[in-house]
């Protein structure tokens, strides 16, 4: 795939000739201050996640505590600095807090812990004679998770304090599987950087919010700093405005309020304009603030393929194919994804070959802005994979079956970073939902994974379905963005790594903490929502997994053949990229429209229509001019609707209810 059409905002060469002496590196302050922020936004995610459930505050891109914790050392340093100047945190250090804490604080949202704890407890506390759980708990190993009822009773009904003795051998080796996993994906990213960032120079739109806050001098854009540019707090008064009147509207529901949601055409259509009507409209500040940097070939051809996806839709239901979900949006996408992926690796494969000659003939030099040389690149690559497929294996998955998930996985995830990296989408679920498990059941058929007869294979694949269904493989983009700041400000990007890596393990365990203490203080049961995130898609793997058990679900071909097909339009626009110069539609937008178009084709479309007729009528100085507007756009919403209406929410639970916040 081609990089972003120019004109964008300006950026400063890539720093690929400093050497790593001349790079800053992460302090020990920063770290613990790091350390001591997650916590805190832990107790946050808690009280308004788990307890209250106000508002996903963690599944935001950037996550609502990480863009609070660096508003809050942005209005501290001054005060630091007028107490001692060595007192200050270094740009670098605000940074790195800033990294660290939306990596670890996503830990702890619904898609990672809060969505695994639900798996792996669900065919022990849900077990009935009806619904013939119990014949799948022989397969789950001990190690994975506590067997016993009372822990698990305790969990979902309340018991006081947490039996850690029971989870801390599952946990652990939890802990290693995720950091194995966050590995892999590290080395991917590792392995793809140069091309993306020197070669292709993407835009990587989600930095810039970061870089611009945290530059004290003039704006990269313009010449102005980010808070005291006027544009800025243009777009900054306009979310702030919209959410301020939404609020009001919560408390006093006498006031008019503005929709978020609403819909175009008819409400109930007849067939078959019911495959297309009503036409969904989102207003999503993030998606419209980050748009604007991006491509307009990207923003054109996700708006064009949903429009393309309901055509498709409206044709099938005039030759009467109105059942199920046909013509099957999410597999098309998984097909398109997966190409996709091959692509990137055969981009990357220059890095790969010199990596190997780095490891064979001790060739090639090094790269100062890589955190680490890329032969070592590739061997963490293997080796995590490795420690990750062995897992899966060790837990019951068959060799083949454990193999072919995770590689599914690890192609959808590379392709999460590039969406991240090139079309700068603030969001976690940008990927097709649970399309990397299912394509092997339904291009397969259950038969296969039950030889003699033994459901162990279906059962730990519905179990690790959390990682398809569920956002941990996306959050590569959180480590796709690292390494682009860390090469913006000039920061040893073996630190970075280290942040990252870090960053995982400490969130990890704050999660732990904070979801399994007020689980087995309240009990899950007696909670808000009475039942934790997940449960419900639990339910549906592990009911599939019984239903095989008792009859074999056969390939699907239609699925199938939606998957082909989303492979040969992927190809398709691949090639004609390749082939000819210009050509406007690109293979990420039919691949992002197909996998979540119902959310993102509007922000887009508008962001596509302001983008060109600014760079028409206005050219490159208007359209540099207007990217502090839009940046403010999105912290406005970030801010207002996020940090402050997320800890009012969090504090006083009963505000919310006029006024849901969703970031995903």
């Amino acid at each position: 795939m081609t990089g972003s059409d120019r004109p964008q905002a300006h950026r400063p060469q890539a720093c690929a000739t400093r050497t790593a002496d001349s790079a800053t590196g992460v302090t020990w302050r920063a770290l613990v201050v790091s350390v001591a922020l997650t916590i805190a936004c832990g107790a946050w995610v808690r009280q308004a996640e788990i307890v209250v459930i106000s508002t996903q505050i963690s599944e935001s891109v950037p996550a609502i505590p990480a863009l609070g914790a660096l508003m809050l050392l942005l209005a501290v340093n001054p005060l630091l600095r007028a107490l001692g100047r060595r007192l200050q945190l270094s740009r670098v250090e605000v940074l790195t807090v800033y990294t660290f804490v939306g990596i670890a604080i996503s830990m702890a949202g619904v898609g990672v812990v809060r969505y695994w704890l639900a798996s792996v407890t669900y065919p022990f506390y849900y077990a009935r004679p009806e619904n013939d759980l119990a014949s799948l708990q022989r397969w789950i190993p001990n190690w994975i998770v506590p067997h016993s009822a009372a822990v698990t009773e305790g969990l979902y009904m309340g018991s006081g304090a947490v039996p850690w003795g029971a989870w801390l051998v599952p946990l652990l080796a939890w802990t290693g599987f995720f950091a194995a996993f966050w590995a892999a994906m590290l080395c991917m990213v590792v392995l793809v950087r140069r091309r993306w960032t020197e070669e292709e120079r993407l835009a990587f739109p989600v930095v810039e919010l970061a870089l611009e806050m945290t530059n004290p001098e003039r704006g990269r854009a313009t010449q102005r700093p980010f808070f005291l540019n006027p544009v800025m707090w243009v777009g900054f008064s306009l979310t702030f405005i919209f959410n301020l009147i939404n609020i009001l509207h919560a408390l006093y529901p006498s006031l008019p309020g503005l929709a978020w949601y609403g819909g175009l055409g008819p409400s109930w259509p007849g067939l078959p304009w019911s495959s297309v009507f009503p036409l969904s409209v989102y207003f999503t500040p993030l998606l419209i603030g980050f748009g604007f940097l991006v491509s307009t070939e990207i923003s054109f051809s996700i708006w064009f393929f949903f429009l393309a996806y309901k055509l498709e839709a409206f044709a099938a239901g005039c030759y009467g194919y109105t059942g199920g979900d046909f013509p099957y949006p999410q597999e098309q996408s998984i097909g398109a994804f997966i190409l996709l992926g091959l692509g990137l690796l055969w981009g990357a494969r220059g890095a790969i070959k010199q990596a190997l000659l780095e490891l064979v003939c001790r060739r090639g030099g090094p790269d100062a802005a890589a955190p680490f040389p890329l032969r070592w690149a590739l061997v963490g690559l293997v080796v995590s994979s490795l420690a990750v497929f062995l897992f899966c294996h060790w837990a019951g998955l068959a060799a083949w079956a454990a193999f072919a998930y995770l590689a599914v996985l690890g192609l959808v995830a590379l392709v999460c970073a590039r969406i991240r990296a090139e079309a700068g989408m603030p969001l976690v679920w940008a990927f097709p939902f649970w399309m990397q498990k299912k394509i092997l059941v339904y291009g397969l058929g259950t038969a296969l994974f039950m030889q003699g007869g033994r459901p162990d294979t279906l059962t730990m694949l519905a179990l690790f379905a959390f990682l398809s269904r569920g956002y941990f493989p996306s959050l590569i983009g959180y480590q796709a963005d690292s390494l682009k700041t860390a090469e913006q400000i000039r920061m040893k990007p073996s630190h970075m790594a280290m942040v990252v890596m870090s960053a995982l393990v400490v969130g990890l365990g704050v999660a732990y903490y904070f979801h399994l203490a007020p689980y087995y203080r309240h009990g899950v049961v007696h909670l808000r929502d009475g039942a934790m995130w997940g449960t419900g898609l639990a339910q549906a793997d592990f009911g599939e997994v019984v239903a095989a058990t008792r009859t074999p679900i056969p390939p699907d071909a239609a699925r199938v053949g939606a998957t082909a097909w989303g492979l040969v339009v992927g190809g398709v626009l691949m090639w004609l990229r390749q082939s000819l110069g210009g050509f406007p539609l690109h293979p990420l937008g039919f691949a992002v429209a197909t996998a979540y178009g119902d959310l993102v084709w509007f922000p887009f479309f508008m962001v596509w229509v302001c983008k060109t007729l600014i760079l028409r009528y206005g050219g490159i100085k208007l359209y540099r001019a207007a990217i502090p507007g839009f940046l403010g756009f999105a912290l406005g919403h970030a801010f207002t609707a996020g940090v402050v209406w997320g800890l009012l929410g969090a504090a006083v639970p009963d505000l919310v209810a006029g006024y849901a916040v969703w970031f995903g």
